[in-house]
């Protein structure tokens, strides 16, 4: 299994809801066995620059790859991005 988790900043505050909206939509792509947006509580003050994290779980890197090439992830990548200052990404195997 593939854990694909990325963290978004958004360039302005009011924005934060609008990108977590717009992420949303990439549950609807049908590659996913687990998929989640949600805002950073932000408790930890070492992570507070980070506004929302998009969690997924994959089969494998094919589905993975699929996901990534569904025409929706490019139209939200093309919604979301003038709103997002940062993004970091990682997918790792699941140890189980």
């Amino acid at each position: 299994m593939i854990r694909h988790i990325v963290f978004f900043s958004a360039r302005r505050q009011e924005d934060v809801e609008t990108i977590r909206e717009e992420l949303s939509a990439l549950g609807k792509i049908p590659h996913s066995t687990c998929f989640e947006v949600t805002v950073n509580t932000k408790v930890d003050p070492m992570s507070d620059e980070i506004d929302i994290v998009v969690y997924a779980e994959f089969a494998d890197l094919e589905a993975l790859a699929a996901y990534k090439a569904h025409p929706v992830y490019d139209q939200t990548t093309l919604r979301v991005r003038p709103m997002r200052e940062l993004r970091y990404s990682a997918d790792v195997v699941a140890a189980r």
